[in-house]
């Protein structure tokens, strides 16, 4: 429908109260139109919903939610007059305001007086308050909604994101719509979590930084760029841009602006305050040591924040792997006193779905357990306001005597959910239990009973017992979003789940580097795939999971082979083809496929340059895909990362390689999310210490028995101001090298020689590092990529060979020129003495 359209059909719904005379605007969610209130004879805007959102919410739920707003009353809010259903469309009415909005008083004067500026925000701060005290949050404030009337501030669309958020559920989810506005969204906003008063303070903290600096504090070129630069990147100064800004007030908006709520200001009132005690006439100083005023209340507010953890930690608080858990109240019958806020026990909300153990249907049976738990781990998953473990979390305690309670505080989980499957001739029954994870007691436990035919009704039934489970003892809504297994043919789901298991298995052996046996899993998975797939010839499920067992047995002879990975990867992506054409919207098939082009890539197999660039354009967009679909697919998220860093978006990268560990640490590639993680950490001109050792502890921590983590203390020998020890790093590479799988031993010692080369390099031992690195050579067929010939040109970069350490670039270009496109987007340390030298923009021009 076009806007004339839609003026037209308003216009007849509402010509016997408001008469509508032309359009005044338009935004992210509505038209707005110029009318005439009929009835009191007064200007009024109409704001009309777009239609595909309209049609994305519902509108008896938009518009209770909307009569909240209408009964904020406050003088720094736009009244609400009106809303209503016409003719299909929903609309809300407001004053008309002969005025201007903060946009175009910035569009015309770029920066706003800084009195002013803090006088105006103090305004907002105030009216922000006002709702928050009354449970409604604005969820999009920037300079477009907030109008100015005689000098003053009005807020408008106040509720509206609420009302529109809050109808439209899971649907604006599903059709890609957010509410909000990257310039100015909180990261807790940007990542889809729920959100209070202090995400508003965080936008109007970007306001703010907008009034005086005349742009917002982050920007980028894409969505997803701008809402990881607000979660991963420091605010920039604002008196780099303007001198004259006080420190006292840089120091207010900084701490508006923190990453955490937490220690942010804690109320819009806290920060409206904070405004109020800055001397706006104080000359500002050169940034020193000295503690102002500002900067001495923000570290007394966070003091504070800091002494109730300290307090709850002495009480016996409970650390998650990557974060604190919190108890929301007294489970029934599970023992413990615990109210709302308090840090006693774990955390109810935090939930692990145990392996369901299987009872008189021999091994036959132990799949369909299996499958039954894994299934319901994903309705649960899929659940806002739970955190349930992921199955890479409890499979280590499958078919183990580790007592639930230690489970429980392993896992950092508050509520246990076990169960066991048993057969009697054709009927299945299936006993649940729901155990308190803190105390161990049993909370609640029913029996579930079926035919074996009828294996789903048993899935459905099994979920909706355990959503009623969590809604009583919880006392919050638990709405499953059903995610099916795309599947209703049993045969070919009891297939399915027989070839999960064996892949695992496989998995298993190939840990423990029983290459021979792992290999013979494989193929059992892949002809049990092969008959699921016949069984159903429209699910992609067993298709895409052939993908990946086809790929990952033919790796395990491939290892450096370019021609065998070459047929691996094309065999392999004939197969994901064939599951995306089956099912283009399941997760797991354009994660798949994705995977594999990236690979192609990766490896080097794609020659011409064009080509390469396309094939891995291709492997993002199914990438992006698989993680739209399911937001959850953390191996998704840490592939994507990976591409992304190949392409020098760090910042982006840096964010998927967060929400592949938050969506879950326990997956199979959580040591490679934490490597990226460091490796982001690390690959800048100025490396950070704090953070570089955060995450190489937390691999070490996580991960003893991963290579990189010992690699990674390598690196931090080399970086630029170190005090390398020599000797410790000799030691380090040793570790390095035994951690490493024997197939890739050679190939990592080789690699590993050229990062103590460069330990030694910044050591001042320049002979040695120049003889090590020779030795860490590496013919074609142990190093495809030539990435042992780029760190050479580094050693020699670091040691002052620069004549030799071009000659290097240049054979690494010559063999790799898609990566060429990268150099003028190169800002790490490693590269800082290549960088500087003039021949560094003709080696990249080398491959254009």
């Amino acid at each position: 429908m076009t806007e004339s359209e839609q003026f037209d059909r308003l216009r007849d719904a509402l010509a016997d109260r408001y008469a509508l005379t032309r359009s005044v605007g338009e935004g992210g969610m509505a038209l707005v139109f110029l009318a005439r209130d009929l009835k009191h004879d007064r200007l009024v805007a109409i704001k009309v919903l777009r239609p595909e959102l309209a049609s994305s919410i519902g509108s008896d739920r938009f518009l209770r939610e909307i009569r909240l707003a209408a009964q904020l009353q406050h003088p720094n809010i736009l009244a609400l007059y009106d809303s209503g259903e016409a003719d299909g469309q929903l609309y809300y009415v407001m004053p008309f305001v002969e005025g201007e909005s903060l946009r175009d008083r910035l569009n015309r004067e770029k920066q706003l007086p800084i009195e002013e500026a803090v006088t105006l925000v103090r305004e907002v701060a105030d009216a922000l308050h006002f709702a928050h005290e009354r449970g409604v949050i604005h969820r999009d404030i920037k300079p477009e909604n907030v109008l100015l009337l005689s000098g003053h501030a009005l807020v408008a669309d106040f509720g509206i994101a609420r009302a529109v958020s809050e109808a439209g559920g899971e649907k604006l989810t599903q059709t890609g719509m957010a509410i909000g506005t990257p310039y100015y969204m909180s990261p807790e906003q940007g990542s889809g979590a729920e959100v209070d008063g202090r995400s508003d303070v965080y936008s109007l903290g970007c306001v703010l930084y907008e009034l005086l600096i005349g742009a917002p504090p982050f920007d980028g070129p894409s969505t997803m760029a701008i809402l990881a630069r607000h979660s991963l990147e420091a605010v920039p100064s604002m008196r780099v841009v303007r001198r004259t800004v006080p420190d006292d007030l840089e120091a207010v908006v900084d701490e508006a602006l923190e990453k955490s709520p937490a220690d942010r200001f804690q109320s819009a009132r806290e920060f409206s305050e904070a405004l109020s005690a800055v001397d706006l006439s104080a000359v500002p100083r050169r940034p020193t040591a000295r503690l102002t005023s500002a900067r001495l209340a923000a570290k007394k507010r966070k003091q504070r924040r800091t002494v109730v953890w300290g307090a709850a930690g002495a009480a016996g608080l409970a650390v998650a792997a990557i974060g604190a858990v919190f108890v929301l109240g007294k489970l029934r019958g599970g023992g413990g006193s615990a109210g709302p806020g308090t840090f006693e026990g774990l955390d109810p909300r935090s939930i692990a779905v145990l392996y369901f153990e299987s009872r008189g249907g021999g091994d036959s049976l132990q799949h369909v357990a299996d499958g039954l738990t894994e299934a319901l781990i994903g309705e649960l998953s899929g659940v806002r306001g739970l955190k349930t473990v992921s199955r890479n979390g409890v499979r280590p305690y499958r078919d183990t005597d580790v007592t639930p309670d230690s489970i429980a505080r392993a896992l950092q989980a508050g509520t246990l959910v076990m169960g066991t499957l048993w057969q009697g001739g054709e009927e299945l029954r299936l006993d649940v239990s729901m155990l308190n994870g803190t105390s161990g007691d049993e909370i609640a436990k029913t029996r579930l009973v079926s035919s074996r035919s009828d294996i789903f009704a048993l899935q459905d039934t099994l979920a909706g017992e355990v959503s009623r489970f969590l809604r009583e003892n919880l006392r919050q809504e638990v709405r499953l979003v059903q995610l099916r297994q795309g599947t209703r043919n049993r045969a070919a789901w009891e297939l399915a789940q027989r070839a999960t298991r064996a892949s695992q298995d496989a998995e298993s052996l190939l840990a423990d580097e029983d290459t021979a046996a792992a290999r013979r899993q494989y193929s059992v998975a892949d002809s049990l795939l092969q008959a699921a797939a016949a069984e159903d010839t429209r699910w992609a499920a067993p298709v895409s999971h052939r993908a990946w067992v086809l790929f990952r047995q033919c790796r395990t002879s491939a290892a450096n082979d370019k021609v065998l990975n070459d047929h691996c990867t094309r065999t392999s992506l004939e197969l994901a083809d064939a599951a995306v054409a089956r099912d283009s919207m399941n997760a797991d098939a354009r994660e798949i496929r994705g995977t594999l082009r990236y690979w192609r890539v990766a490896l080097n197999l794609e020659l011409d340059r064009q080509r390469a660039t396309r094939l891995r354009d291709a492997a993002e967009a199914d990438l992006r895909a698989s993680v739209e679909i399911n937001p959850q697919q953390s191996t998704a998220w840490n592939i994507l990362s990976h591409l992304l860093a190949s392409k020098a978006e760090l910042a982006e990268a840096k964010l998927a390689a967060q929400k592949a560990y938050e969506s879950d640490p326990y997956l199979t590639g959580a040591s490679q999310a934490v490597w990226r993680l460091f490796s982001y950490a690390l690959d800048t001109p100025e490396p950070d210490p704090v953070a570089v050792n955060h995450w190489c502890e937390e691999g070490e921590r996580r991960f003893p028995d991963d290579p990189r983590f010992a690699e990674c203390r390598l690196m931090i020998n080399a970086l630029p101001g170190a005090r390398p020890d020599v000797r410790a790093a000799w030691r380090m590479l040793d570790r390095y090298v035994a951690l490493s799988p024997v197939p890739l031993r050679e190939a990592r010692q080789k690699r590993g020689q050229m990062i103590l080369a460069m330990v030694l390099a910044r050591a001042g031992l320049r002979d040695s590092a120049r003889n090590v690195a020779e030795r860490a050579r590496a013919p074609l067929d142990l190093d495809p990529s030539r990435e042992l010939v780029y760190l050479e040109a580094l050693v020699l970069g670091i040691n002052g060979d620069l004549d030799a350490a071009f000659d290097q670039l240049k054979e690494y270009v010559a063999a790799f020129p898609q990566q060429a496109s990268n150099f003028d987007r190169e800002v790490s340390w490693m590269t800082r003495e290549l960088r500087s030298d003039p021949r560094w923009k003709q080696v990249s021009a080398i491959a254009q």
